[in-house]
C-alpha cells in the first residue's frame, strides 16, 4: 500500500520534471534570433499582454487605449495592431520591442482589423459610424473612411487583395468594396445580423454567418449574386475555414453545435454536437483536426475531420472563447475569458504512461476580461 502511495505522489512530480527538462532542452534548439509572441487584448485592463511561446511565460504587459477588442498581426514586417473600442483609435506595436510606436485614429466604436497579405494596408469597422477606416501601414494614417451600411461589425479584405467585405449588422446587408477606388462597389441583402465572413482562398466566393435568422449567405464575387441561404444551427457567430478552402465549419452558439459546409456546392454537409455553447473554431494547416472553444462547458473539443467525429474534450479555464496554434502547431493557447488567464494544450505523440495525444502544460494568467488573441514569430533582423 505505501508502494502504491508513493508512486502516486511521485508520478505526476516526475512527469512534470520530465517535461520541464525536454522542454528546456527544446529552447537550445531555437536560433537565438527567433522570436514568437503570442498577444492578448484585455478589454477591462486596457492592455495586451505578451506571452513568450520558446518558454511558455507571460513576457508583458503592454498599456494601449481604452477597451481593446480585436487584434492582427502583420505577416509582412514585425507590428502588431490593437483595436481600441472605449477609444476610437489603432495601437501600433513594435513586435521586436514589445512597444507601441504609433496610435491611429478611427471613427465611432471600432471591433476588428484585417491586414492584407502583402502587409500594407488594414480596415477597420466603425460600427457606430457606418463606415469603414482604410489605413496606410507604411505611413501609419488613414487614407480614407467608406459610408457601408447600418453598424458594421467586421471589414474583411479578399486575400488576392482587391475586394473588402463588410457585414451590416443593422440592415441586414454585405457592403463589397473596391480596395482600388476605395468606394463601395455593391451592396446586397443577405440574412438577419450578419456578422463573421469567411472568404475562400482563391476570393471567388464569400460566406457570412448570420446570427439573426440561423442561416450562412454564399455571395459570388465575380458577379456580386447571392449563391443561396444556407440554413444551419442556432445563433451561428464564427467561420473556420479549411485552409484548403473546401469546407466551412460554423460554429452554432445556441445549438451547441456544428456546421459543415461544402463551400464548391454551396450545402451543408453535416452537423455534429459539439459541446454547450460554441464560440470559435481553428483548423490545422494538415486540414485534419478542428479546435472548438465551448463557452458554456469550460472545455476544447477535438473533432477528427476525417473521421467526422470528436476524439477529445479538453477541460480548460472559465468561459474559453479566442483560439490560436503557436507555429508547430504543437500547442494550443485558447484564451478563458472570464478566468482571465490563457490555457496552453499540448499536441504530442502517445506515450505507454499516457495515451492520451494531448495534455494541458499551464494556464497564464493574462489581463481581465481578454477577448481577442494572435500569435507572431519572426527572425531578429541583424544589427548592422
Amino acid at each position: 500500500m505505501r508502494k502504491f502511495l508513493l508512486v502516486v505522489v511521485l508520478l505526476p512530480i516526475v512527469a512534470g520534471l520530465a517535461w520541464w527538462y525536454f522542454h528546456e532542452r527544446e529552447l537550445t534548439n531555437y536560433d537565438p534570433a527567433y522570436r514568437e509572441y503570442a498577444y492578448v487584448t484585455n478589454g477591462k485592463s486596457n492592455t495586451v499582454s505578451v506571452i513568450d511561446l520558446r518558454t511558455l511565460r507571460p513576457l508583458k504587459a503592454i498599456r494601449v487605449g481604452s477597451t481593446p477588442t480585436g487584434i492582427a498581426a502583420n505577416t509582412k514586417k514585425n507590428e502588431i495592431y490593437v483595436v481600441n473600442t472605449g477609444s476610437n483609435n489603432v495601437s501600433v506595436i513594435d513586435a521586436e520591442r514589445n512597444e507601441v510606436v504609433a496610435t491611429i485614429g478611427v471613427h465611432a466604436t471600432p471591433y476588428f482589423i484585417d491586414v492584407s497579405q502583402d502587409g500594407k494596408r488594414a480596415y477597420v469597422a466603425n460600427s457606430r459610424s457606418n463606415n469603414v477606416s482604410v489605413i496606410d501601414l507604411e505611413k501609419r494614417m488613414v487614407l480614407g473612411n467608406i459610408g457601408v451600411g447600418a453598424s458594421p461589425g467586421l471589414a474583411r479584405i479578399s486575400p488576392n487583395g482587391s475586394m473588402v467585405v463588410a457585414s451590416n449588422r443593422g440592415d441586414n446587408t454585405i457592403s463589397l468594396i473596391d480596395t482600388t477606388r476605395l468606394k463601395v462597389r455593391d451592396t446586397v441583402s443577405v440574412c438577419e445580423q450578419p456578422e463573421d465572413i469567411a472568404i475562400v482562398p482563391d476570393s471567388s466566393k464569400v460566406f457570412v454567418a448570420c446570427s439573426g435568422s440561423d442561416q450562412v449567405a454564399s455571395v459570388e464575387l465575380k458577379t456580386d449574386k447571392l449563391l443561396a441561404l444556407l440554413d444551419v444551427g442556432k445563433t451561428p457567430v464564427n467561420l473556420a475555414l479549411k485552409p484548403d478552402g473546401g469546407e466551412l465549419i460554423v460554429s452554432n452558439f445556441g445549438s451547441n453545435s456544428i456546421s459543415i459546409i461544402e463551400t464548391t456546392n454551396n450545402e451543408v454537409g453535416a452537423s455534429y454536437l459539439i459541446g454547450t455553447h460554441p464560440a470559435r473554431g481553428v483548423v490545422t494547416s494538415d486540414n485534419s483536426r478542428l479546435y472548438v472553444s465551448n463557452f458554456g462547458s469550460n472545455a476544447v473539443a477535438v473533432y477528427d475531420i476525417d473521421l467526422g467525429k470528436v476524439i477529445a474534450s479538453l477541460p480548460v479555464g472559465s468561459h474559453p472563447d479566442g483560439l490560436a496554434l503557436s507555429k508547430s502547431e504543437n500547442y494550443l493557447l485558447v484564451l478563458d475569458s472570464q478566468s482571465g488567464d490563457v490555457t496552453v494544450i499540448q499536441k504530442r505523440k502517445p506515450t505507454r504512461l499516457e495515451r492520451s495525444e494531448y495534455s494541458l502544460l499551464t494556464m497564464i494568467p493574462v489581463g481581465i476580461q481578454p477577448n481577442n488573441i494572435v500569435v507572431k514569430s519572426f527572425m531578429l533582423p541583424e544589427k548592422k
